[in-house]
């Protein structure tokens, strides 16, 4: 039976890892690709029948990452894939403050993990899977952050920024290919992961915006990570996913 070829990153927690077990199903192939492999994974693929790899690797390093991915993909029999979907969904938050506090180490990973791995895994995905004669979709994680600037968080937003404009780039690109893939960076809404822990923890003094990440939070205002997984995916198989390069998860159909 042919399958339904999955690759995501940032699999190991909040969205992603409910990403990941919403898409073990019964006919998908999932390939996590993680700092750390998670066991509640490959206990629900068993349970579920589902084929699951788990790939631990430091997307900072996304050289390395993506000449794996692409070995692998080579190796691959397309006649027996009925589809493959990349999602660049990890990401990190680099410290919380003026760019003129930023420590240029933990700046320059956020951009490697944020925006140069997702272009190096694109790049890999597309180039192994051209021939394969099979629909295909990459998948984006954006943020309103990309979008809308926002004091003391310079470095995530441009890295967002980045990822919605690359995906323009990319779909221009495909759309001239007789196969080409339908592309989107995607923003997911606002989310109760690690990632708002930060912010409301934050000082006030390093983050204007504090009080209003606070505020969602207290006011019931955020999605839980398996509320927006499901929303992520269910975008994701919508007929008109590319339509748009660049939308958001709450744009109607």
């Amino acid at each position: 039976m042919s399958k339904h070829l999955y690759i995501l990153t940032g699999a190991s927690r909040g969205m992603g890892l409910a990403m990941a077990g919403q898409l073990l199903r019964p006919g998908h192939l999932l390939l996590c690709i993680s700092r750390h492999a998670h066991e509640t994974l490959a206990a629900q693929a068993q349970a579920r029948g589902a084929s699951l790899l788990q790939w631990q690797a430091d997307l900072a390093d996304g050289v390395a990452v993506a000449h794996r991915l692409q070995d692998w993909l080579d190796a691959q029999s397309p006649a027996e894939l009925a589809s493959a979907t990349l999602i660049n969904n990890a990401g990190v938050i680099p410290r919380i403050g003026p760019l003129s506090q930023a420590d240029a180490d933990d700046l320059a990973r956020a951009l490697r993990v944020g925006l140069e791995a997702p272009m190096q895994l694109t790049a890999a995905f597309l180039g192994s899977t051209e021939s394969w004669g099979v629909p295909r979709k990459v998948l984006n994680i954006s943020s309103g952050l990309g979008r809308r600037a926002m004091a003391s968080q310079a470095g995530y937003c441009a890295a967002k920024a980045g990822m919605d404009h690359f995906t323009r780039c990319l779909a221009l690109d495909e759309a001239l290919k007789p196969n080409g893939a339908r592309v989107c960076s995607l923003a997911p809404g606002v989310i109760d992961t690690d990632m708002q822990v930060q912010l409301r923890g934050a000082k006030g003094e390093d983050f204007p915006d504090q009080a209003n990440f606070r505020q969602l939070k207290e006011t019931g205002m955020l999605s839980s990570p398996e509320d927006a997984a499901a929303k992520v995916l269910t975008y994701l198989g919508r007929p008109d996913f590319g339509a748009h390069p660049v939308a958001d998860v709450r744009d109607p159909a």
